[in-house]
């Protein structure tokens, strides 16, 4: 019978740097608690986010309930005209702004939430 060589035993060969290198990462829950400057960081990107938001639906609405009285001042005969014996500028500003408030409300909201889910996602990531 023949015997067949064995084969030689692997080694394995680290460097002792190795573990050195890899420090141990912490969650950026914990960088958020401590109030580290990472955490703050994070932080801040979520409230220049949220603010970037707040901003553009107030300018949005600002824009429609400013412009309403400017569209009605530079085209007169709008102001004229009348919808169930009301004349049409008292049934925009006082039927319609309401409902383009509570939509402005409604967008605001969902992108807020959006927005803490996508950080939510990103600290959890981490």
């Amino acid at each position: 019978m023949t015997r067949t060589p064995e084969r030689p035993r692997r080694e394995v060969v680290t460097s002792p740097r190795t573990t050195a290198a890899r420090r141990p990462r912490y969650p950026a829950t914990r960088e958020i608690d401590e109030q580290t400057r990472l955490g703050e960081v994070y932080m801040r990107s979520l409230i220049r986010t949220q603010l970037r938001l707040a901003l553009f639906v107030c300018t949005v609405l600002a824009c429609v309930v400013g412009g309403l009285p400017l569209l009605f001042l530079l085209v007169p005969h709008l102001s004229d005209l009348r919808v169930a014996g009301l004349p049409l500028p008292w049934v925009v500003l006082a039927g319609l702004i309401y409902p383009a408030f509570v939509a402005g409300a409604w967008l605001h909201v969902r992108q807020a939430e959006r927005n803490e889910r996508h950080f939510a996602d990103l600290v959890e990531r981490q």
